[in-house]
């Protein structure tokens, strides 16, 4: 009885703490706002189809259905991040009977190298490397590990580990502002909304060890390197 009675006593507790917190809604903690995006998504994934025009978007869904959407208004509100071509992985968040799209991410356009002046001292470039399939790596960083990454609820999420002897994954939070195939801007959700400019390394950035083990075509060296 007594476990019973104190069931019946948290249930009234926390029914009166959510009635409590839709009354006033306040903003959530960022811990809270972590919990939430790992508990539930509400965005639509799947590829460019043919269907897709300069305001219009059809995607088939990872489920297999074909979905068309208006790009309108989110263009209008600067919501769409990296454009869309056929073929393009996407990430789509749409309204409640799936007419318009609130926001679209190009999932495809993320892929690749992104660096940034190193924030400690700018003596060299930091940043990821964000590979198709979930996986991501850490680019010139000592102390942070990247290790997958997703798109959630419209944010870009990626799961890390610290070299401080503690292996413990951690979730960086963040949501795109800005995606070209030359510029990644992303803000922290965290409480001091930092701002995070990325861009791609420039070709003289690479070195002979980035093309280690990269194959060229038969073709490559006829039509490059004609003598």
């Amino acid at each position: 009885m007594k476990k019973i009675s104190f069931l019946i006593v948290l249930a009234i507790a926390l029914l009166v703490i959510a009635c409590g917190r839709n009354n006033n809604q306040p903003s959530m903690s960022n811990s809270e706002e972590q919990i939430s995006y790992i508990l539930r998504d509400t965005a639509i994934y799947g590829f460019c189809a043919e269907g897709s025009a300069m305001n219009t978007l059809q995607i088939i869904t990872d489920a297999g259905d074909t979905i068309t959407v208006s790009t309108a208004k989110a263009r209008e509100k600067e919501q769409v991040f990296g454009g869309y071509a056929i073929g393009d992985e996407i990430a789509l968040i749409a309204n409640a009977d799936t007419t318009q799209a609130i926001m679209v991410i190009n999932k495809s356009m993320l892929n690749g190298d992104w660096v940034m002046p190193n924030p400690l001292d700018g003596s060299n470039e930091t940043g990821v490397r964000i590979l198709r399939g979930g996986v991501c790596e850490s680019i010139d960083q000592s102390s942070i590990i990247y290790k997958t990454w997703r798109i959630f609820n419209g944010r870009l999420q990626f799961t890390i580990t610290r070299e401080d002897g503690i292996d413990m994954e951690e979730y960086l939070i963040y949501d795109i502002v800005k995606l070209t195939e030359e510029s990644l801007v992303l803000r922290s959700t965290d409480e001091d909304k930092e701002l995070f400019e990325y861009t791609r390394p420039s070709v003289e950035e690479y070195t002979e060890k980035d093309l280690k083990g990269v194959e060229l075509d038969d073709g490559y060296d006829d039509e490059f390197n004609m003598q």
